[in-house]
């Protein structure tokens, strides 16, 4: 199909930055003239909203049709292991009336025009897809019809469609027929989308699309990728944090076998060599001084991450503050804290890069393919058209792709040695050079009626950044917003039956890189707010899920899907306060960009060690476009939330940061999962709502609260340890 002559284009890109840029310039000045309140608005708004896709949706960038009667659908949204692919398949199937397996899903390259603005992450590839997607396929199955008919010489009325064949008057054509030949095209509007009792793809239990090449270990991620004639690099990354690295001393690495060149261009250091081994021994060779701006360790850290230190924002405010609520009433106060957390995904950072006649191809394992090429072309002086860069897939994400210097250094690396270049973190620099999760501090505060009733509600938030580093958002979107959005995210109070219930937020800047780590604030923020629930409805001697239920009282859609899955889950797991052979429950739930969760854990101490036996989870995504896929992002999240939970920290000692390597950084195993995770899907929205990071929220919380019940000890910290 030949994508350049069509006679009606779709949705433009230009169009799509105009409102979007009109929208954040409205944001920004609405905030800034009427402050406060707008903020407020903007910060609950972030914990419900699904936003629109950030991109262009013409099908022809997206759907392509070869005459050999292969689809191939060109993703914007990158696979890290989430099941968008088949999820995006399964849409595009849908409409296009052919089975699964007829669609090949491939990471779209920049240099075709198909560019997702923003990111892969935050849970939206399928959310924001769910219409567009849906509505681009429709458009190419209509864009067929047209064309089959008038090369079977037939009225459009006249032809049915099944499988991807075209049939009338017992002549039929393949969409690999219609296409063959074919340069121009009429591109219709979006014809009416199949109403959900007509699904026969959307909703069922598909195998992944990338099964088979994941299984044989096919060479499909960034660590995988290669060149012809290609070299290695290894960059001489900083093993102290505040720190300047000068007065390099190159004399020994430049004797080391198999050195081609080492580069100190654009504020780094590498040697390039004809191997990998060969270009770290080399870098390992070289010599720097050190110049600390201050020193650092985890006891400066805890002071500067603070309630009560740094930049103060109010980011929800409904009444007083529990010490200003007038009447009778015990004030209850608690301290929480969660620690730096690493990313520690499988594959560690790194790309290879050919520039050649000015122009550079990049493969990379990156969650923002566009701001990657922008960043590359700018940094070299060369036009983004230039630039093309060739997702791979990711070997684990959560955040950690969403920053890509490696896709520069490779590119300017190549240039000064004229081939192709290979540079990769080992796994030591990608631990030291993470962009961490930042570790948080938090005070709950509540009032409690002499009757037990919550009067008001307080949680005070202090973290670093996560969002405000991020090169997406601009530096005045930042001073309006003013609050980290991925920082207080999940940090506002749900339950709005409390007459009184308040957020407050401390920023201050930390000596590291931080920013995504799956879910952001959530898991710190859900902590924090639903033990403290937890531990009111013991000292008031109430069920912890008919307190939750009961502070949830309005009748907009987010308060009864949360109330319905709260009731799943205890259902479901047949919540009980009593602990019972040693073994005890804990709940705890959250929403999270929509999509409410609630779960149940089921635990006992053996050995000193917590042992999960069971998690029951309930989530409310809406539509479930796979549910086999949604249930195993559930387990996903619930088993990286134990390990985040119960294991996982960074220390810092004389601007070094430690562990660096797997091991030292304990994370779960194996024998620290759930024997049984049982997941209910309660459908309570007609459209496909988040699924990668809510269940995230409740499961460090619902730990504790089980923990609180078995050894009548509250823990506040995480990871959570006892023994």
């Amino acid at each position: 199909m030949d994508k350049s002559k069509n006679k009606k284009k779709g949705v433009k890109r230009r169009k799509f930055l105009k409102y979007t840029g009109a929208s954040l310039a409205l944001m920004i000045g609405g905030t800034w003239l009427a402050r406060n309140p707008i903020r407020r608005t903007i910060y609950a708004s972030a914990e419900v909203t699904i936003g629109p896709y950030p991109g262009d949706t013409t099908p022809q960038l997206w759907l392509e049709v070869t005459p050999q009667n292969e689809i191939l659908l060109h993703s914007a949204k990158v696979e890290m292991g989430q099941g968008t692919f088949t999820g995006l398949a399964q849409l595009a199937a849908e409409e296009l009336e052919v089975a699964v397996e007829k669609i090949k899903v491939i990471h779209a390259e920049t240099i075709s025009g198909n560019l997702d603005l923003f990111a892969t992450g935050g849970s939206m590839s399928i959310a924001t897809l769910w219409v567009p997607m849906r509505e681009m396929a429709a458009i190419m199955r209509e864009m067929m019809r047209s064309k089959a008919a008038e090369k079977l010489g037939v009225a459009i009325g006249d032809l049915s469609l099944m499988d991807g064949v075209f049939s009338a008057q017992g002549k039929t054509l393949t969409y690999g027929e219609v296409v063959e030949g074919v340069t121009e095209w009429d591109v219709p509007d979006a014809p009416e989308l199949k109403p959900k009792s007509a699904f026969k793809i959307i909703g069922k239990e598909i195998p992944r699309v990338d099964l088979h090449d994941k299984v044989v270990g096919a060479p499909i991620f960034g660590i995988d990728a290669t060149y012809p004639d290609m070299l290695y690099a290894s960059v001489v990354r900083p093993r102290l944090v505040d720190a300047k690295m000068s007065n390099f001393d190159f004399s020994e690495a430049e004797k080391m076998p198999g050195v081609v060149k080492i580069v100190q261009e654009h504020n780094f250091v590498a040697v390039v060599a004809e191997s990998h081994v060969e270009a770290l021994s080399a870098r390992k060779k070289i010599k720097f001084d050190y110049t600390p701006n201050n020193t650092w360790n985890l006891a400066d850290i805890k002071e500067k991450i603070k309630v009560g230190t740094g930049t103060k924002t109010i980011i929800q405010k409904n009444g007083d503050s529990p010490k200003d609520i007038d009447g009778e009433g015990e004030i209850i106060e608690m301290e929480f804290r969660s620690p730096i957390g690493a990313h520690a995904q499988m594959e560690p950072n790194g790309a290879v890069a050919w520039y050649k006649d000015g122009k550079v191809d990049i493969k990379v394992s990156t969650q923002v393919p566009k701001i990657t090429r922008d960043e590359v072309a700018k940094v070299m002086g060369i036009s983004t058209d230039d630039v093309n860069i060739i997702p791979t897939f990711l070997g684990g994400g959560f955040g950690r792709r969403l920053h890509t210097p490696n896709a520069v250094q490779a590119a300017i690396l190549s240039r000064a040695v004229g081939r192709p270049v290979k540079s990769f973190l080992d796994r030591k620099q990608e631990f030291q050079n993470d962009t961490f999760r930042p570790p948080s501090h938090h005070i709950m505060k509540g009032k409690v009626s002499p009757k037990g009733e919550l009067l008001g509600l307080e949680h005070s938030i202090a973290s670093g950044d996560t969002l405000f580093n991020y090169t997406i958002l601009p530096k005045i979107a930042n001073s309006a917003i003013r609050a980290d959005i991925g920082s207080i995210r999940g940090g506002s109070i749900m339950y709005d039956g409390i007459p009184n219930h308040r957020a407050v937020y401390y920023h201050s800047d930390l000596p590291f890189a931080t920013s995504f780590w799956r879910s952001l604030g959530l898991l710190a923020n859900t902590f924090a707010i639903e033990s403290f629930i937890d531990e009111i409805a013991i000292k008031t001697n109430q069920s912890p899920v008919e307190l939750r239920l009961k502070n949830l009282t309005q009748e907009d859609a987010h308060k009864v899907r949360i109330r319905n899955v709260i009731k799943a889950a205890a259902d479901k797991a047949g919540y009980t306060d009593e602990v019972r052979d040693g073994v005890a429950m804990g709940f705890a739930a959250s929403i999270d960009a929509g999509t409410p969760c609630a779960q149940v854990v089921e635990l006992s101490i053996v050995n000193d060690e917590i042992k999960i036996h069971k998690v029951t989870a309930a989530m409310d995504c809406g539509i479930a476009v796979n549910p086999d896929q949604v249930r195993a992002q559930v387990e996903g999240c619930i088993c990286m939330g134990i390990s985040a939970s119960m294991f996982e920290q960074m220390d810092l000692r004389d601007n070094k940061l430690y562990p660096v390597n797997y091991g030292a950084y304990e994370m779960a195993l194996m024998r620290n999962t759930p024997k049984e995770i049982d997941v209910v899907l309660v459908e309570g929205a007609d459209f496909a709502g988040p699924v990668g990071e809510p269940p995230l929220g409740p499961i460090g919380a619902a730990i504790g609260n089980a923990l609180r019940r078995l050894t009548g000890k509250r823990l506040t910290e995480l990871p959570l340890k006892v023994g």
